[in-house]
């Protein structure tokens, strides 16, 4: 179990398969080097906060789920149970949930384990994101190595339930971005709207 979350009646949370850039994204929100990253999957094993006393609010890390090279499949799904308790023991608290994904791979997982009575993990995190009722938003990470930017982010859409085209959806649910390069202007614009329409202008400029 996840314990010392800091008291903050405001959060973001990161969630995603080990390996998709979070920690590389938090470091380039928040400016903070405190973020592990690393070539291993699975660094992050326990939620990483950056918090702000003074406004009452914070970013959170939520360590990788899915496969880890060398992690025990007993192990993944202690984290996978953590990381839901988690999130629903703090869901009134968390004003945006951010799934991040690889935009080169993604589709390629979802559809290899959407077999019969099977739901791929990316999707049931959004989906439990979404029955939370926590606005949800899909950072889809490394564009930079996608040849077909449009018809990969329409097939991501369609995998998710949402109706391409995908830019209908830019405003406050897809945001493609390359965190290695700095590049998340798109992730930022999201959560200005969500900030926003949970009245929380004070928020803004945490994503300037």
């Amino acid at each position: 179990m996840f314990e010392n979350r800091p008291n903050r009646d405001a959060e973001v949370v990161f969630v995603g398969r080990s390996n998709v850039g979070k920690s590389t994204l938090m470091r380039e929100l928040t400016g903070h080097n405190k973020f592990n990253t690393g070539k291993k999957p699975g660094v992050t094993r326990k939620p990483n906060h950056f918090d702000w006393n003074s406004e009452s609010f914070m970013f959170t890390d939520l360590p990788g789920f899915g496969f880890m090279s060398g992690v025990e499949e007993d192990h993944r799904e202690v984290i996978k149970t953590d990381i839901v308790r988690y999130i629903e023991e703090n869901a009134e608290e968390i004003l945006v949930g951010v799934l991040v994904v690889d935009g080169k791979s993604v589709i390629d997982i979802i559809d290899r384990h959407s077999g019969e009575g099977e739901i791929p993990h990316d999707v049931e995190m959004f989906y439990f994101l979404e029955e939370l009722g926590i606005p949800t938003v899909v950072a889809v990470n490394k564009m930079d190595k996608v040849d077909d930017k449009d018809e990969r982010l329409n097939d991501l859409c369609d995998r998710l339930g949402l109706y391409p085209p995908w830019e209908q959806w830019q405003d406050d649910t897809i945001a493609p971005i390359v965190a290695k390069r700095g590049q998340i202007e798109p992730l930022k614009e999201t959560l200005r709207h969500h900030f926003h329409e949970a009245k929380r202008d004070d928020l803004l400029k945490f994503v300037k």
